[in-house]
């Protein structure tokens, strides 16, 4: 009954064997081993993007960090959701990387609406020395409240952002989520709706711990090297990076994995529903976020259950309150073990 985190899964053993297949003699080092070559060709057959440029890092901290800072000059700003990842749980290391730009953030409790994207845009206009100068677009997806941008949504933004000539940066910390919710294309997601660069999550997803960054533009590859390295995420060891994203391509394993999570959100959003919760968002892909009686939480806690309250406090208040909380399924939670949290409750 651990519905924590989606960090908190075991890795797949089709991840963990390909590690262990890694580990045998000897490779080059810091991405010039041979497997990486199948991670890049696996990916840019993946996004439909035969000139990209692949790079990995073992954090998608790291990724989105990096990444933003190869698209944002130090006195620039980033655009993006009060609550978007970047924000919310990246502590200060997006403003480390780029040399300490601004995050402006745009008001909202989920997703970023085109609208309020242009209007703060519009206040932050070029020239003037006394502000932060306009620079990159950041989209959360799925977003920190468990909400996935439609294409029509994703466009609608990135048109936006392509009024006033700046890049779209997407933190796809659940990609794979999205992917599974929308039935679309990676390209469709990406560069075919507007994305200059997009972080593609795997740790969340089944790996131990490896992120990719995809380039559409190459010209921005060396760039990143540079700056990967001087950030202290270059691998020496880069194989076992490797090894990873390659079990996690194989044969689709990174979507077949969304899928269960998002089948297994569903299943348990429905058991809540049915057992009286109040849902406070829409439960699109592998995040539930609902509300119950302080003492049924109370209950669901003292058998065992493991997952946060986003309101409130556990243990003082009245039974009757409602209280918020966010409820994460991975790939293998098994639904036996979500029916009994269910049959608790």
């Amino acid at each position: 009954m651990f519905f924590a985190s989606d960090n908190s899964g075991p890795v797949h053993p089709q991840i963990m064997q390909r590690l262990m297949d890694a580990n045998t003699g000897y490779a080059m080092p810091y991405g010039n081993d041979p497997i990486m070559e199948e991670v890049r060709d696996s990916i840019r057959t993946a996004f439909e993007a035969p000139d990209a440029a692949v790079y990995l890092v073992s954090t998608g901290t790291a990724a989105n960090s990096l990444a933003l800072a190869c698209y944002c000059q130090p006195w620039q700003t980033i655009f993006c959701s009060r609550v978007a990842h970047i924000e919310e749980d990246e502590s200060n290391a997006p403003e480390f990387y780029t040399s300490a730009a601004k995050l402006t953030l745009i008001d909202t409790d989920n997703k970023m609406s085109p609208d309020a994207l242009r209007a703060a845009i519009g206040r932050r206009p070029n020239g003037n020395v006394h502000i932060a100068q306009p620079g990159p677009v950041s989209i959360t997806q799925i977003t920190e409240r468990g909400a996935v941008y439609s294409l029509d949504e994703v466009r609608a933004l990135t048109a936006v952002a392509q009024e006033y000539g700046l890049p779209v940066h997407l933190d796809g910390a659940r990609f794979a989520n999205a992917i599974a919710k929308l039935g679309c294309t990676p390209a469709e997601m990406t560069w075919k709706s507007g994305v200059d660069v997009v972080s593609f999550g795997g740790t969340k997803n089944g790996c131990m711990a490896v992120e990719a960054v995809i380039f559409f533009n190459p010209e921005k590859a060396w760039e990143f090297e540079k700056r990967r390295k001087r950030g202290a995420h270059l691998f020496s060891k880069h194989r076992y990076l490797s090894a990873q994203m390659a079990g996690y391509m194989q044969d689709d394993l990174w979507l077949t994995m969304a899928q269960s999570a998002n089948d297994n959100a569903r299943h348990l959003a429905e058991g809540l529903r049915a057992a009286g919760a109040e849902m406070m968002h829409s439960p699109d892909a592998n995040m539930v976020f609902a509300r119950l009686p302080r003492a049924s939480h109370q209950k669901l806690h003292a058998a065992g259950a493991k997952y946060y309250l986003s309101e409130g406090d556990l243990d003082t208040g009245p039974a009757d309150e409602m209280l918020g909380a966010r409820l994460v399924c991975d790939w293998s939670i098994r639904k036996e073990q979500i029916d009994q949290f269910l049959n608790h409750l």
